[in-house]
């Protein structure tokens, strides 16, 4: 698109190079941003319909609408900023969560060519990027100068970095296995998994518990049913948002859902072959000449785990919170940890042998 620019209209190099990034961070931003609207729809059915209630279906067709009402009725509520706050960083602390959110975007692969920022250390930024969610969250808690809030903050604090060591841990292996920090490059690395036609590191039995792993800490990084304890309702009201009204909480609520598909697109991406198709043969064997786009896949990948996310929220009760740290610390820590050994020890053996 920068050539374009540059070739076609005959701006200077610096400017099309300018635009035509700024063309592509709305590309994503703008979908993600109804996304995020239609994802919390779709999640409140969810739950309604294992509830064996009916969900939203009063505003707009089926309901459809619900969440822009929502959005609608935050917006014109009015800001208030309790007197013992700090003003500044109050304000500051959604917005710092928003936008982390969707910087990560950046370097996610929709299909084959198809990224923002196609960088040799995309993964890393990954890892950077999200963890800079929990200065959103601690800024919160302190700013409000309330006691919930800043309980809120700092469990909020050791749960995110607890589960960010696991993470990255599970992460070592795939780059370990893939040889590179490239997603497109870990994604096309899943081609064809142990000589089969099916894509995706699941398939190898020395990455499938990894997955497993970290889908488990995908939800506890994101904060989500089982692992809420930063918002349980009995015992921290609404924990670190609980002085927050109109567009804050807004931001917050947003920057939550944004998490959420983001990790569901890690899952696809790292795990489950990202863009390409589940088995590489003919669309159905009865329709070889029909390709579908690998942004297509993606797209039914991240539904499906957000079904999961979701079928878990609205089916598992929540864990204590010394559950919650003993899970991060003396089960994914030394488990994944083990596994990079692991997983070291049998790329030495079949690429150089003992």
């Amino acid at each position: 698109m920068t050539s374009f620019f540059q070739n076609t209209v005959g701006l200077p190099y610096g400017w099309a190079w300018f635009i035509a990034t700024l063309i592509g961070i709305l590309v994503i931003a703008l979908p993600l941003m109804l996304a995020v609207a239609m994802i919390i729809y779709a999640d409140r059915k969810i739950w309604a319909a294992m509830a064996l209630r009916r969900g939203p279906n009063v505003v707009g067709p089926f309901g459809l609408l619900q969440s822009f009402a929502d959005g609608l009725k935050v917006f014109l509520q009015e800001t208030i900023v309790p007197a013992a706050a700090n003003r500044g960083l109050f304000i500051l602390a959604p917005i710092i969560t928003f936008t982390v959110a969707l910087i990560v975007w950046a370097v996610v692969p929709f299909q084959l060519g198809v990224v923002l920022a196609d960088i040799n250390v995309g993964l890393l930024y990954v890892l950077a990027a999200s963890s800079l969610g929990v200065y959103g969250i601690i800024l919160a808690g302190w700013s409000s100068n309330s006691k919930y809030p800043f309980f809120s903050a700092i469990r909020s604090a050791a749960q995110m970095v607890s589960y960010e060591v696991a993470i990255g841990f599970i992460l070592i292996s795939i780059v370990l296995w893939a040889g590179t920090f490239n997603l497109t490059g870990i994604v096309e690395a899943q081609r064809g998994v142990l000589g089969t036609p099916v894509n995706g590191f699941f398939l190898n039995p020395l990455l499938f518990p990894m997955a497993v792993m970290f889908f488990i800490s995908s939800m506890a990084e994101t904060q989500r049913t089982p692992f809420d304890l930063t918002e349980a309702e009995s015992e921290l009201v609404a924990g670190y948002q609980t002085e927050y009204s109109s567009m804050s909480f807004a931001l917050y609520w947003l920057g939550e859902y944004a998490n959420v598909i983001l990790m569901c697109t890690l899952n696809a991406v790292l795990f489950w072959g990202g863009y390409l198709p589940p088995i590489d043969m003919p669309f159905l064997f009865f329709f070889p000449n029909i390709v579908v786009p690998g942004i297509i896949w993606l797209f039914a990948k991240i539904l499906f785990f957000f079904f999961v996310f979701s079928w878990v929220k609205a089916t598992v009760p929540r864990y204590r919170y010394d559950q919650l740290m003993r899970l991060g610390w003396k089960v994914f820590l030394p488990v994944s940890l083990f596994w990079v050994f692991l997983v070291s020890g049998v790329l030495m053996w079949a690429r150089v042998g003992f």
